[in-house]
């Protein structure tokens, strides 16, 4: 097997794997379905994509988050809040302004307002470096793919564009992957706060559970669980 190795770093970014419509949560390091959402992206996968995911699903994928260091040490930003109000302003009786008020699934108006409060949680300034275990030739495609992306690539959301190159080559093992991406870091002053690894593992701080593997995507998503072991 090799490494891909992806450094994902931005002004904001966000990685919801239990968000509702209302409060859209994040994260603080990014999901598996958002790394693979945006390999799709790099290469220009749509549809369902069932049994890539599958297969996607037997490899390992470990994160690292880096801080900015400031005053002797690296801390996370506090989480940036977004208040937006969705379905307002717009003119119900005007024929193309009408079409953006929110509705109800059977396409009727909800009851009250068609204005719909949401609240949307982003991650300030933070890099995250993702080590995907391949196959070479595949490692390789995809390397060539996010040099390359067929559609735009964004970090957990559209409104969250990276600072920088994400691809950053294909390594022999895990651990030549996150040396590079450590020796990144210290050239942007940030150093390494958490890291994130497939699994439940007695030697770490905490374990949790996510429901952020795919099955499916397109307008229909289907996701299973995952168990993660957090190292601070």
């Amino acid at each position: 097997m090799s490494v891909l190795l992806l450094w994902l770093e931005g002004p904001l970014q966000s990685w919801g794997a239990d968000s509702r419509y209302g409060n859209r949560t994040t994260l603080p390091f990014p999901t598996r379905s958002g790394v693979l959402g945006l390999l799709c992206c790099a290469a220009g996968r749509s549809g369902e994509q069932r049994e890539w995911l599958a297969h996607m699903a037997t490899h390992t994928q470990t994160v690292r988050t880096y801080a900015r260091q400031e005053g002797g040490g690296a801390k996370p930003p506090p989480l940036l809040v977004d208040f937006q109000m969705v379905g307002s302003g717009y003119d119900d009786g005007h024929p193309w302004q009408t079409l953006m008020v929110p509705r109800t699934s059977e396409g009727k108006k909800p009851v009250g307002s068609g204005a719909k409060m949401t609240y949307r949680h982003y991650l300030q300034d933070m890099a995250f470096a993702c080590a995907l275990e391949l196959p070479p030739d595949e490692a390789q495609a995809l390397a060539e793919a996010l040099d390359h992306p067929v559609w735009e690539l964004s970090l957990g959301r559209r409104n969250c564009p990276p600072s920088d190159r994400i691809g950053r080559g294909v390594f022999a093992a895990e651990a030549d992957a996150l040396a590079a991406a450590d020796a990144l870091a210290a050239q942007k002053g940030r150093a390494g706060v958490l890291t994130v690894r497939d699994g439940a593992h007695d030697d770490g701080d905490e374990v949790w559970t996510l429901r952020d593997v795919p099955l499916r995507f397109g307008p229909v998503k289907e996701y299973t669980e995952r168990q993660v072991t957090l190292y601070r």
